[in-house]
């Protein structure tokens, strides 16, 4: 951390994706508003929406069309089963893969639930400028993912790099 650097907030825009949770008992999308508020960012936008692939994408599609918002990070619909389609959705809007942020979740999340984790289907990536990371449903993912990936990558005073210094350079043709 270089502590000579001053902090930028970003503009986050959080997505939870279930047929059955509401603003009432939605715990992850909250547990990711909170540690994106207490980091210093401003969650701009949360918004839940059933496990359908065209709501997913055309969410996310209006998002990423938005100038003021910066990153987009959605919960659920990363599992295997029939309804889990966030990747799906997702994947035709990307520019550009993180590939290292699936592999990285995946591998830290082993120490927790151990061979479960070849369930999770997270992914990261660019549309437009804006990061996008699509995490499992719950909480505990979130909170692994937040904690021990997304808020350093999203802290400019994160050494020896990290996506905010990367932000202009985005669009670069």
């Amino acid at each position: 951390m270089n502590t000579e650097r001053q902090f930028i907030s970003l503009n986050i825009a959080i997505l939870v994706v279930s047929d059955t949770r509401t603003d009432a008992d939605d715990v992850s999308g909250k547990t990711l508003a909170d540690r994106a508020t207490e980091a210093g960012h401003h969650v701009i936008e949360k918004k839940i929406v059933p496990d359908n692939i065209y709501q997913i994408r055309a969410t996310v599609s209006n998002w990423i069309a938005q100038d003021d918002i910066n990153v987009v990070i959605s919960t659920g619909g990363t599992g295997v089963t029939g309804r889990d389609g966030t990747p799906e959705a997702v994947t035709p809007l990307l520019d550009k893969t993180l590939d290292g942020f699936g592999e990285t979740f995946r591998m830290l999340s082993y120490q927790d639930i151990k061979t479960s984790t070849i369930q999770s289907r997270a992914i990261a990536g660019v549309a437009n400028a804006t990061y996008i990371f699509c995490l499992p449903g719950s909480s505990g993912a979130c909170r692994t993912a937040w904690d021990a990936l997304i808020r350093e990558q999203l802290d400019y005073r994160t050494q020896p790099c990290n996506l905010v210094q990367l932000m202009p350079r985005l669009m670069e043709k």
